[in-house]
């Protein structure tokens, strides 16, 4: 992986791994279990510099790139996935989102407590109407004199019950792509967080309603122009979709460990169980997969990072999210049956595995989406190498 890391990702990994290994996995299990949320892990990554991984260290950021963050995404989802989720919806889809495409007002005012881990945040897109398209919002915005009344809910939101910033998309004309980008504070008027999802998986990343009834959002909160949000919407969703892979990769990878060595120790009819030669097949195609899926992963954020053309980044992040998820779940399903009965109870991890896993083939763009996108760009003449 030499190819992907410089010296300054290496150390990152490292630290990284540190963190979550002693702050984040000895509670994983119980957060999972209660439907809770690590509150206090976010902070301390807001003291580390990771909550503002790619925000403008003029604002409290850490200026890194998408390889930093991917990084991080591995790391954490190999300890809690759940976690990592609420992660990137901070960092990445909140804090990349303002620094990138926010005037230097707006990130004046919200970067440092976004960084910091002051304020926690989140980014709406889907309404229960309007999950995978994302040019069917409903949600409205309207001006009125020098304020925007906001109308209408949105659904699945990561961190939604304890975000204080959410980036919100909203309609503000007749087409589908008269779409606008709000920053909403959660103390507003006419904004509220409807119920709590109960989630099988990805249980310890809180994920709520949204409703919108005369929501008083101010002029200057709009960001940018009116009707002119699809193509930083659509850069930032690749960028969400490359870091979610990372997230794959981490719960692909402490599947194998834990199983490996599980297999290593587990004995039936007086023999270990990674000498029967279907268990060891198992580990080692979930080997060669995982490291398929983090070579494409890397190469999609490099990509990002080298600035290429925007169809190859399209098609290596679209291909890294969709492989990688799909391979993430049935390495974990792969897992409960290597570990049998065991594989099946809560007092083992990999079924958790198996739950978080299964989310990424959904969020953030399903992969029947990624499918069609890539269909798309292959019609198109595209194709990475070409």
């Amino acid at each position: 992986m030499s190819l992907f890391f410089n010296e300054t990702h290496k150390t990152l990994r490292d630290t990284v791994r540190r963190f979550a290994e002693t702050e984040i996995a000895p509670t994983a299990a119980e957060l999972d279990e209660n439907q809770g949320f690590n509150l206090s892990a976010m902070k301390k990554m807001g003291e580390m510099g990771l909550l503002g991984i790619t925000a403008d260290a003029d604002f409290g950021g850490s200026g890194m790139d998408a390889v930093s963050a991917t990084l991080v995404m591995e790391e954490l989802g190999a300890v809690c996935a759940s976690t990592a989720l609420s992660y990137l919806a901070h960092s990445i889809l909140a804090v990349n989102n303002l620094s990138h495409n926010g005037s230097e007002k707006q990130k004046a005012k919200y970067l440092p407590k976004l960084c910091s881990g002051e304020w926690i945040g989140s980014m709406a897109i889907s309404e229960p109407a309007a999950g995978s398209d994302a040019y069917g919002l409903k949600l409205s915005a309207v001006k009125k004199g020098d304020k925007y009344l906001l109308n209408g809910t949105k659904m699945w939101i990561t961190n939604g019950p304890y975000s204080d910033f959410f980036w919100v998309y909203a309609k503000t004309g007749p087409s589908k792509k008269d779409i606008s980008t709000f920053i909403v504070e959660k103390s507003f008027k006419g904004f509220s967080v409807g119920k709590k999802l109960n989630k099988l998986g990805m249980r310890a990343s809180p994920t709520s309603e949204l409703i919108f009834e005369n929501c008083e959002v101010p002029i200057e909160n709009l960001v940018g122009e009116e009707g002119k949000s699809i193509a930083h919407m659509a850069k930032n969703l690749l960028i969400e979709r490359i870091t979610i892979a990372g997230i794959s990769l981490g719960i692909s990878r402490a599947t194998i460990s834990y199983c490996t060595k599980y297999a290593q120790d587990r004995k039936q009819f007086d023999t270990r169980l990674i000498d029967f030669q279907m268990v060891s097949k198992m580990l080692a195609d979930a080997t060669a997969e995982y490291l398929a899926a983090r070579s494409l992963t890397y190469e999609a954020a490099a990509s990002l990072d080298r600035n290429e053309k925007s169809e190859l980044s399209l098609m290596l992040g679209s291909s890294a999210k969709l492989f990688a998820a799909h391979r993430a779940t049935k390495i974990a399903m792969d897992g409960i049956q290597i570990l049998g009965g065991y594989g099946y109870t809560k007092e083992y991890p990999v079924e958790r595995f198996m739950r978080d896993a299964k989310l990424n083939e959904i969020g953030a763009g399903t992969n029947e989406v990624m499918r069609v996108i890539l269909g798309r760009e292959l019609d198109k003449g595209n194709f990475p190498g070409v």
